[in-house]
């Protein structure tokens, strides 16, 4: 790690690029290297869990708390439609095409990559009931 880390700030550098130290942290996963890795001399800090592109990455591979924030996510998508759902001017299939492609939209974000277990799968319907639920 220590070596890829040394090349990546080489090739950066050549480029006109800095890697900003603060702002860079390492996760280990799956090895008994625990010697620190270090950018321009200085060590990296190091972490468990971090957001990329908007997915949650752990380093045991676990999806849980990204399946939590979905979660969220989608609650706060479907409280900000609550006018929508109130609406008796709006039928009812339209309401259910609001609700798919806005609020299960945002709760199956990225859900290929998520790690499929029970307890996840078992989530996933329970959320969507509680939303429908608070509206019926």
């Amino acid at each position: 790690m220590q070596g890829k880390t040394k090349l990546l700030n080489t090739v950066s550098t050549q480029q006109g690029l800095n890697i900003n130290r603060n702002k860079t942290k390492i996760m280990k996963a799956n090895t008994k290297n625990n010697n620190p890795t270090t950018l321009k001399g200085e060590p990296l800090e190091k972490t468990d869990l971090f957001t990329y592109l908007y997915s949650t990455i752990s380093k045991n591979g676990d999806t849980e708390d990204y399946v939590k924030a979905r979660i969220q996510k989608a609650r706060v998508a479907f409280i900000m439609l609550r006018n929508s759902w109130r609406a008796k001017q709006i039928k009812i299939n339209t309401k259910l095409r609001i609700f798919n492609s806005n609020v299960k939209a945002v709760l199956l974000y990225g859900s290929e990559t998520w790690q499929h277990t029970y307890k996840t799968l078992k989530r996933i319907p329970s959320s969507t009931n509680a939303c429908t639920e608070s509206y019926t």
